[in-house]
């Protein structure tokens, strides 16, 4: 079994948040637990572990600390970021952390051959987080509310990433634009094009925190 483990503490220190998300859904387990659906192998240690880095799997009654957990999930970090980089080596920082998490979930394999990885490689990045959200069931095809979650933190991480290599308004476009409002039939129609292109956990958000009154359809008057 692997005892010795050298991982950069650069890992630790660059991907804090993609790091935060995979401990806080994954968890920490001192003892190696069965899969679910098998009742079996793969068993699971640490933070979501089924491989120890000299490639033996995990196995039944196993134990291993927190330390040790941490450094083994550095250890599947850096191994993601390292294949990641070959494939799409031009992605922001938040963007990278928030799919170096996703991937940790669903594996890589199923990750190359999905159609995230073709949004990306073509800057569709709404397609991309449409995408993401999709896998959020268990074999049966049920949902896994913990999924759904954790889903959705990979995806806010990820849509920062976006916003963050977007045009460079500096956040005052929508301002002037909302100051300048009259109702005019050409304004209505630019803000309906642009909320039609935004992803909706991106306008759910701006709901919230704008604190947007609820309207129905019926309610709306523009």
């Amino acid at each position: 079994m692997y005892d010795r483990c050298n991982v950069s503490t650069f890992i630790m220190q660059d991907l804090p948040t993609g790091i935060d998300i995979i401990i806080n859904y994954e968890g920490y387990n001192e003892k190696a637990f069965p899969d679910p659906t098998t009742g079996g192998a793969p068993y699971t240690i640490g933070f979501g572990t089924q491989y120890y880095p000299d490639g033996e799997p995990v196995e039944r009654g196993q134990l291993c600390t927190y330390k040790k957990a941490k450094e083994y999930l550095l250890h599947e970090v850096e191994k993601i970021n390292k294949l990641l980089m070959k494939e799409v080596p031009d992605l922001d920082e938040c963007m990278k952390e928030a799919l170096i998490s996703f991937i940790h979930s669903i594996g890589w394999e199923p990750f190359l051959y999905s159609d995230i990885l073709d949004a990306i490689e073509e800057n569709k990045w709404d397609a991309a987080a449409e995408e993401m959200y999709r896998w959020v069931f268990d074999q049966d095809y049920q949902v896994i509310s913990n999924l759904i979650h954790r889903r959705r933190d990979e995806i806010d991480l990820f849509l920062t990433g976006v916003q963050k290599n977007g045009c460079g308004f500096s956040g005052q476009l929508l301002l002037n634009a909302f100051m300048l409002f009259d109702s005019s039939p050409n304004q209505i129609k630019a803000i309906k094009r642009l909320e039609s292109g935004i992803h909706a956990v991106i306008l759910a958000e701006f709901a919230n925190e704008f604190k947007l009154p609820v309207l129905h359809q019926g309610e709306i008057t523009v």
